[in-house]
């Protein structure tokens, strides 16, 4: 007989409250499905704990030292006490430890206001400073385009360390050092834009309590040339902003702020602001057309995605023996760019060299694909500045915008057209499930029956599906977070991989969850960011790129026909190994 294992169950107290919790829990899990909170800066959900911090210290009746809730298991019969003087009092001695080995700068500083430090010390009533001794000096790295590091401000909380190690498996940055010297730091202390192993995705960023890492901002830049008269200025906005944007302003999380971002973007000075979305679904016309290519001429398969910088990167650095898989095509924002400086400059009369495209991305990396010189004509690059959602909100809030109440306004024309398809681009197997959509059509002239391909939706590290069409099978993979990248890689080495067409987000989740994204403690926030693209993908007239009119428009006036010569020339590029 088949016996079926239950989970045993103990019963223990944490303020006097007798709660009930499975065997191997810590003491931090059983308090928080409690409803108490303990605080932590170092303790990563779904990660093994570290204990680093020690923040998280709990009184247990009977031992004689204070214990860290996040690395001890609770036991049956178990007494806690989480707020009590003698735990206040070592975590406010923790908290002012820290503080001492700051900079003390936190009216300048990028994360005022939204730093868990901070946050810490006026919960716990730090108002003066108890101890003095030496502190760290360290240069802040400017080296990339995308990040800054500042050890100066690094609390040695070690999540970062773990994102890029574990979660990412990328390991560009760890712990050097001991004791006092310690820092985090990459190898041989380069710079990020130096390093060999940096994608420049900016996990990292997310999972900072401080602003020991941030991204490099563009907004002087972007506000010069707004401010230049000779300058047409043009903003896009990628999918995953409008769902994520509204968290910095108070609204919940989710929410579909797209019309209010149109008006803030007008309001800040822009001529145009058009939608990325168009450029999705160009972009799934050109990689479906691709695609079908390989699949009947004996093309390199399995295709890759090439939507995500950091993946590009990522296989430019580690599998540049595969990039023949990977798509020629630009990403979105790029072929909006480059249509913007070609096709809209000759239609509306406009000189290329005056009109200055800024991109509004949920990504850091972004900034890095903007300067690389495969995605320019000559000296005119495709996009001149890129802005995350983070920085966005800040210029919002200089400008004295009141975004929550803002009247909401429609995208201008003829680059601001969608369809369904193109805004779940910003979850991961969004792309995949656009790409499918249309190629089901190229190949068969008609649409799918359904068109949710429900099996590379969801949080698995890779997702796959089968699809049949017109006698044709057609194995599809999605790779969520880079993390997850490199087995398949192997695979493909090693002549097991049954995929023909993968996709891959370097971001765990997708756009919805980049590294430019709102850092706000909102529990679920990615998921209800990546509901609100489906909802808007589900409620949408038009549910496949290839009914776009505005992209069909560009191709009878300009582009002739998906993977056309002149489609090449303006929507692709090429890439190469990276030492």
């Amino acid at each position: 007989m088949f016996e079926m294992k239950t989970e045993k169950t103990i019963e223990l107290q944490i303020d006097n409250l007798t709660v009930t919790a499975n065997e191997g829990a810590t003491i931090l899990d059983v308090a928080k499905a409690a409803g108490i909170e303990i605080p932590t800066l170092c303790h990563m959900k779904d990660l093994l704990p570290g204990g680093a911090c020690r923040l998280c210290t709990v009184e247990v009746e009977g031992y004689r030292s204070l214990v860290p809730a996040c690395a001890y298991p609770a036991s049956d019969g178990m007494k806690v006490i989480t707020n009590n003087s003698r735990v206040r009092r070592a975590r406010k001695t923790i908290i002012e430890l820290l503080i001492e080995d700051h900079p003390q700068e936190c009216l300048i500083c990028v994360r005022n206001g939204n730093c868990e430090l901070q946050t810490l010390a006026a919960r716990y009533g730090v108002r003066e400073h108890r101890y003095f001794g030496e502190c760290k000096q360290h240069a802040i790295d400017i080296s990339s385009p995308s990040i800054e590091r500042d050890p100066a401000k690094c609390i040695l909380c070690g999540r970062c360390v773990r994102t890029c190690g574990e979660v990412q498996k990328i390991g560009a940055i760890d712990f050097v050092n001991r004791g006092f010297r310690s820092i985090v730091t990459t190898p041989f202390n380069k710079g990020l834009n130096q390093s060999s192993t940096c994608i420049l995705c900016g996990q990292c960023i997310l999972s900072c309590p401080v602003a020991a890492l941030r991204e490099k901002s563009s907004l002087k830049e972007v506000v010069n040339a707004i401010e230049n008269d000779e300058k047409f200025t043009i903003a896009q906005v990628a999918p995953a902003v409008r769902s994520a944007l509204g968290e910095e302003f108070g609204l919940p999380a989710g929410s579909n702020v797209t019309g209010k971002l149109v008006t803030a973007l007008r309001r800040l000075g822009f001529s145009k602001v058009f939608d990325t979305n168009f450029a999705a679904d160009l972009t799934i016309m050109e990689e479906a057309t691709e695609f079908i290519g390989r699949v009947q001429n004996g093309g390199t398969l399995p295709m890759f995605t090439s939507c995500c910088p950091g993946w590009v990167k990522y296989i430019e650095h580690y599998y540049p023996a595969l990039l023949s898989h990977l798509s020629s095509c630009k990403s979105p924002h790029e072929m909006e760019g480059a249509v913007i400086k070609t096709y809209y400059a000759r239609k509306m009369g406009l000189v290329p060299h005056n009109i200055y495209v800024t991109s509004i991305m949920p990504c850091t990396v972004k900034k890095f694909e903007a300067s690389r010189v495969e995605l320019s004509e000559e000296t005119l690059p495709d996009v001149d500045a890129v802005l995350t959602s983070r920085e966005l909100a800040r210029w919002i809030n200089l400008a004295g915008i009141d975004f929550a109440n803002l009247p909401e306004s429609e995208f201008d024309n003829p680059l601001g057209e969608s369809s369904g398809a193109a805004v779940i681009f910003g979850s991961t197997g969004g792309v995949m499930e656009a790409a499918v959509r249309t190629a089901h059509f190229m190949l068969k002239g008609n649409n799918m029956t359904s068109p949710e391909l429900m099996a590379v939706r969801g949080n698995e590290h890779v997702k796959s599906a089968t699809v049949q069409v017109d006698g044709l099978t057609i194995n599809v993979a999605v790779i969520n977070g880079i993390g997850g990248a490199a087995p398949v890689m192997e695979s493909i080495l090693n002549g097991t991989c049954e995929y023909h067409f993968i996709e891959v987000m370097a971001c765990p989740g997708g756009c919805v969850n980049g590294g430019g994204q709102p850092i706000k403690k909102i529990e679920n926030k990615i998921e209800k960011r990546r509901e609100t693209l489906y909802s808007l993908d589900s409620s949408a007239v038009k549910r496949n790129s290839h009914e776009n009119e505005a992209v069909k428009l560009l191709y009878n006036e300009y582009l002739e026909n998906p993977g056309s010569h002149k489609a090449h020339k303006i929507l692709h590029t090429h890439y190469s190994e990276r030492e």
